[in-house]
């Protein structure tokens, strides 16, 4: 059964990550930048929580408050979910939907491993799927 590991060893270990002190106008901009939807914040080399679009509207933008001047560490979410390399993607999956988010980090003894997205598991699933299909498909019809 895949695991944390087995997509970060597909997708890489690259995060995006932010100091607790840059401003929301600065975490946004790099998240524009880079295309992604969450940043992980970080206090000198400690990992201290996560900052997502969804942060963005609900604690800066509907709160009135100006993001180049808004510290992150003011409006990260924390302390946030996390897994470990070996938690099972079915467990990565149901984290995420019980807690209604779309990133987790993987996290082992303070360290920043990488992070998973719902968009990795799906293709994860799929990836799955497409190669069940293909040996069932070989079976019932055998090499041509």
């Amino acid at each position: 059964m895949p695991n944390a590991e087995t997509v970060l060893e597909k997708k890489g270990r690259e995060v995006a990550t932010v100091d607790r002190a840059d401003s929301v106008l600065a975490a946004a901009q790099e998240m524009n930048r880079r295309r992604i939807g969450a940043v992980v914040v970080r206090d000198g080399g400690r990992v201290v929580g996560i900052f997502t679009e969804r942060d963005i509207l609900n604690r800066v933008v509907a709160a009135g408050l100006p993001p180049a001047e808004t510290p992150v560490g003011t409006v990260m979410t924390s302390p946030m979910a996390v897994c470990r390399r070996d938690t099972k993607l079915a467990e990565c999956k149901s984290i995420m939907s019980q807690k209604r988010i779309r990133h987790l980090p993987v996290v082992e003894e303070g360290k920043l491993h990488g992070m998973i997205s719902t968009g990795d598991i799906m293709a994860s699933e799929v990836a799955d799927q497409q190669s069940t299909i293909e040996y069932l498909h070989e079976y019932l019809h055998g090499h041509r």
